[in-house]
C-alpha cells in the first residue's frame, strides 16, 4: 500500500479502538458464547460462571461498538453478535493463532 492509498488517519484510529475492545477475554468469551445463539444475560452469566453486573456492563460496551446488538422479549433482553463480520473476525484470530 502506498501513501496515497493509505487509510486515514482517524479510521484507523477507529480501527485500533475497535481491537481494544476485542482485546479483552471476558467480552471475547461473551462474543463466542453468542456467536450462534442468542441469550439472555442471566444464562451467559451462568455459563461463564460470573456476576450478572459484570456481564451486563460488558454487554453494554459491545452494544456502543456494534459488536453486540439486544432483541426485548417482554422483560427479558437477548444478546446475540451484531453481524456475521463479527463472527469472522473472531474465527479469523482463532484461525491465526492455531496455525
Amino acid at each position: 500500500m502506498d501513501k496515497q492509498n493509505a487509510p486515514d488517519l482517524e479510521l484507523l484510529f477507529e480501527l485500533a479502538d475497535l481491537f481494544k475492545v476485542f482485546g479483552d477475554s471476558t467480552r471475547l468469551r461473551i462474543m463466542v458464547l453468542i456467536s450462534d445463539a442468542e441469550l439472555p444475560v442471566n444464562e451467559i452469566a451462568e455459563a461463564l460462571n460470573m456476576e450478572q453486573s459484570t456481564i451486563s456492563h460488558q454487554l453494554r460496551v459491545l452494544r456502543q461498538n456494534k459488536l453486540v446488538r439486544v432483541r426485548r422479549d417482554g422483560k427479558q433482553m437477548y444478546y446475540s453478535l451484531d453481524d456475521d463480520h463479527v463472527k469472522r473476525i473472531i474465527e479469523m484470530g482463532m484461525d491465526h493463532i492455531l496455525e
